[in-house]
């Protein structure tokens, strides 16, 4: 499975792992492995955590309050801010480092949900959260920080709806 981490903080790219959510939606999380597999990608971990059911209708869960409270901000559900606290509120992946410099991220599921919704927190309540922007590409539903100097930055990726955009307007241009 190919993610894409391009939401400059894990919780927006966790958010982003149900795509085109307005049109036709595809869910890259559809089934354990693949969060499994998700949570070694966005470097949480480095081993696939053990997921059952269970635990991915939870990491779902958590995705879509952190979805609905970024682009519902500065109005945060009471609902979707009692989910994101509860997992907040779960011990997080274990960090250390090794004899020979490497990170060691060591956890549960459970600790990669608390993990990314510590993050959450720290983003939703913190001065970045007024940067977050959902792509203004038609069918993309990503959110992403804008981190541009002018903050008018309007596609979650340049090599990708970035392109796309400006092709189509181009292409609008020659035709008139």
């Amino acid at each position: 499975m190919d993610f894409t981490f391009i939401g400059g903080d894990v919780t927006l790219d966790l958010a982003g792992t149900l795509q085109q959510r307005r049109t036709e939606p595809r869910d890259l999380l559809d089934r354990p492995t693949a969060l499994a597999a998700w949570a070694v990608a966005a470097g949480l971990v480095d081993a696939p955590p053990e997921v059952d059911g269970a635990a991915l209708a939870s990491a779902l869960d958590l995705r879509e309050a952190l979805y609905r409270l970024a682009v519902t901000r500065p109005a945060l559900d009471a609902r979707d801010r009692a989910t994101l606290n509860r997992f907040a509120a779960g011990s997080p992946v274990n960090v250390t480092l090794s004899a020979d410099g490497d990170v060691r991220r060591v956890g549960d599921i459970d600790a990669v949900l608390a993990t990314v919704a510590r993050s959450g927190v720290a983003l939703l309540g913190g001065v970045d959260a007024e940067r977050i922007r959902e792509c203004e590409a038609q069918p993309c539903t990503r959110l992403y920080l804008d981190a541009s100097r002018r903050g008018g930055r309007r596609w979650c990726d340049m090599r990708g709806c970035g392109n796309r955009a400006k092709a189509a307007a181009f292409r609008a241009r020659r035709h008139d």
